[in-house]
């Protein structure tokens, strides 16, 4: 029928009667798709949950989060000192700013996302320290605002001028072709810091102010004993994380619509998860927030009636190539909802979601299992 081949991994005919949906036209790529319907994952959690309440053993903090952060941590400062004396235009500090620092910084990028659904400590406050702390080889402070972001998607997933991961009316209008596709694949990292501050602007917290006095600090102290070349090599190797990529594939793997699928969600199963807590199973993520990476695929397994017959990505890598080259994918194929809420609404705090003090931004919307000290 003139359509692309498919592009993601599809469960045995007839095991998901979405299957069928590939034969339905393309998309129109002059709007968004819009939906009625509410989110999936909410549904989902709770006929797993009655299926299979045994999943609440799995909700909790992990504790090995905080010694990968300072591994991380630890291997990019030793870098960015390490090079201080080589040229940033020499092709090895290239290459190992793109191989280990692009590598390193979106594996931090990734542990703030953890990190952000209170999955390291069981409080809040020393997960919020720790986020802190896990921004400093990033080079510009994010974790405080991405926190209240990123809660947002969760529990207002796809509702427009809330949640700040859909592309606007305008990123449709300028970049829905193949070379605006390539300009946003290779700046996403710019598209994910900016565009919240216009769609949505957050109130300035104690934690904002904190985490830009210490990443101003940290980059102060950097710069003025070792020079200028180790924060350099840091804001490139943010750059090189959000960019093109291998693991930056999964940017636009976790909420982009294919293959006429009105699945808005997708997983990961690869190997490349090792090097992103397990950011790949987003289906599995979106449904249980208070499940930690460490047991996501436990979760998998443990239901696997529900995950194992949704189609999922075989590769990010191959989502970059597929998003800029198949006129089917782009910036128009995200799910798009009327927003019900301008503001946060009072949610659930799950097991891992520690509490403290009745802080909303903290909860997403899982499970509630108390777990306090």
């Amino acid at each position: 029928e003139g359509r692309a081949p498919r592009r993601v991994f599809l469960p045995k005919e007839g095991e998901n009667p979405d299957v069928r949906a590939y034969t339905v036209p393309a998309k129109d790529p002059k709007d968004f798709l819009w939906l009625m319907t509410e989110e999936p994952h909410r549904s989902r959690r709770m006929a797993i949950l009655k299926a299979h309440p045994e999943v609440t053993k799995l909700m909790g903090h992990e504790p090995l989060t905080k010694w990968v952060v300072l591994g991380v941590v630890s291997l990019q400062v030793f870098m960015a000192i390490y090079l201080r004396h080589t040229s940033p235009f020499s092709p090895w500090w290239i290459l190992a700013a793109y191989a280990i620092g692009g590598t390193a910084n979106h594996n931090l990028f990734l542990a703030i996302h953890e990190i952000t659904h209170n999955l390291a400590f069981k409080r809040i406050a020393p997960n919020k320290l720790l986020a802190i702390f896990a921004n400093l080889p990033i080079g510009i402070p994010y974790s405080a605002a991405f926190k209240g972001y990123h809660i947002e998607h969760h529990k207002f997933q796809g509702q427009d001028g809330i949640d700040t991961d859909l592309p606007t009316k305008l990123e449709l209008v300028l970049l829905n072709n193949v070379l605006g596709k390539v300009f946003f694949a290779t700046f996403q990292i710019l598209f994910y810091a900016l565009r919240p501050t216009f769609v949505r602007a957050q109130k300035l917290t104690k934690w904002h102010f904190l985490n830009i006095a210490v990443q101003l600090v940290f980059d102060y102290i950097l710069v003025k004993t070792f020079g200028l070349r180790p924060l350099i090599y840091l804001i490139a190797s943010s750059f090189f994380a959000g960019s093109l990529h291998p693991c930056a594939g999964h940017f636009i793997a976790e909420h982009y619509l294919w293959d006429g699928l009105e699945q808005e969600t997708y997983s990961y199963y690869g190997p490349l998860n090792v090097l992103a807590y397990n950011v790949g199973y987003h289906n599995e993520h979106h449904d249980f927030p208070s499940v930690p990476w460490t047991r996501l695929p436990d979760l998998r397994k443990m239901a696997p009636e529900w995950y194992d017959n949704i189609p999922n990505h075989p590769s990010w890598p191959m989502v970059i190539v597929n998003f800029v080259r198949d006129s089917e994918v782009g910036i128009h194929a995200r799910a798009k909802r009327l927003a019900k809420s301008t503001g946060l609404s009072t949610g659930i705090p799950g097991k891992g979601c520690a509490k403290q003090g009745g802080d909303d931004e903290d909860s997403d919307g899982s499970v509630e299992v108390d777990k306090s000290e």
